[in-house]
């Protein structure tokens, strides 16, 4: 069978004003309205998610403001407050650990732009971006990272997507324990699991919409939380699996996430392991991976341009 090709792009969007993160916005706009809910076109979803922004993050609203007038659509601004989205699942595997923070993300190939961004909204961040501004896990200049897993529940309340949230913490934080002092005041609309690192530090954290942060007792984190995990969703996901045996390569053992059971090839929904990324936020250096290909992107040398790989050809 023919395995599927994606393209990865590395972009540089600077402050958002000169016209470099409206061009890249503006050609996924048609697909990103669509994620919607029906209560945030409304005008009065707009407004409340509006003032959960202004309340939770308001350092970021000035960045809200002209990242919303540069896309120039209708529900561009609730539409990047990530606080009015249809709630999203993907598997992942990641860890902290001496300084390196190593992690896989597995989605569905049409789910996931695939776009690395340098921004310097408030501050220098390097990341896989996604839904226009968010980040599934990313570094600044301070030496933190963070990556995000879904934390294997279906619960879902009133609150932020996880992908602004990373942005946030990244942009204002720059330590592990500044980050999850951060968190204790953010609502957060489905469960999710963060794996934090900076210079001294690693973490993993449990979040959610029905429970407060809880610091996870591994460095490391799969699609679960601190729930017992079904035989019927381990089956489907190899949380547990998967946990042990990141649990047992540790944080620079690329290889291993280029196998299974870490790397993950395609499912019944179409998931499969899309990236690899290994980010060194001391030294500003993260590096993607793929089987037989590496990308590295650096805050001293980013290269802007794409790369077309293979997906799922498992070492």
């Amino acid at each position: 069978m023919r395995q599927p090709r994606k393209t990865f792009r590395a972009i540089e969007v600077g402050d958002g004003l000169d016209g470099r993160w409206a061009a890249y916005a503006r050609g996924l706009w048609h697909e990103m309205e669509g994620l919607l809910t029906e209560e945030g076109r409304t005008p009065e979803g707009a407004d409340r998610v509006g003032a959960l922004f202004r309340a939770h993050m308001p350092e970021l609203v000035p960045v809200l403001d002209r990242l919303a007038a540069q896309l120039d659509r209708s529900e561009a601004e609730t539409f990047l407050t990530h606080a009015a989205l249809r709630p999203f699942s993907a598997g992942c595997t990641q860890i902290g650990r001496n300084g390196t923070l190593l992690r896989n993300y597995d989605l569905r190939p049409d789910q996931c732009e695939g776009t690395i961004a340098s921004s310097c909204f408030l501050r220098p961040v390097i990341g896989m971006q996604d839904m226009l501004w968010g980040l599934l896990d990313g570094m600044n200049d301070a030496g933190l990272a963070v990556s995000l897993t879904w934390g294997g529940r279906s619960v879902y309340g009133r609150g932020f997507a996880i992908l602004i949230l990373v942005r946030y913490l990244l942009e204002t934080c720059d330590t592990v324990d500044e980050a999850v002092d951060r968190l204790r005041s953010l609502p957060v609309a489905v469960p999710q699991n963060l794996t934090l690192v900076d210079p001294t530090k690693a973490m993993t954290v449990f979040v959610g919409p029905d429970i407060s942060p809880t610091v996870a007792p591994d460095d490391c984190a799969a699609n679960h939380q601190h729930l017992p995990v079904t035989d019927e969703q381990e089956r489907a996901m190899r949380t547990q699996e998967r946990l042990r045996a990141i649990r047992a390569a540790g944080a620079d053992d690329v290889a291993a996430m280029l196998k299974p059971p870490l790397y993950r090839s395609v499912d019944e929904q179409g998931s499969r392991t899309l990236y690899t990324a290994r980010y060194q936020p001391i030294e500003g250096r993260v590096t993607y991976y793929w089987p037989g290909e590496s990308w590295h992107q650096s805050f001293r040398d980013f290269a802007p341009g794409s790369r077309t790989v293979t997906l799922g050809r498992a070492g």
